[in-house]
């Protein structure tokens, strides 16, 4: 079985589809953009919890939702966790 290397890049514009899904305005998903200035809720956060875990096999507690507080911080947590 291969393991599927998952990059930064890759793992950022994840993201960005996924804030863009959440009707996020393209362009606005920048890695210092906090939940706040994009108009991310709690619930689009738990359903970015569940694609997470889905693509990336990458368990997030509530704490660690808690502590990610910008788009770069989710990019950030992702990359040092999937494997």
């Amino acid at each position: 079985m291969t393991r599927t290397a998952f990059t930064r890049d890759a793992i950022e514009q994840r993201i960005t589809a996924a804030m863009i899904e959440f009707g996020v305005e393209p362009g606005a998903t920048r890695l210092d953009a906090t939940w706040e200035e994009i108009d991310v809720d709690s619930l689009d956060l738990a359903e970015l919890a569940q694609i997470i875990e889905d693509e990336y096999a990458v368990e997030l507690s509530h704490a660690d939702m808690q502590s990610m507080k910008t788009v770069g911080d989710a990019v950030d947590m992702i990359a040092a966790r999937a494997v």
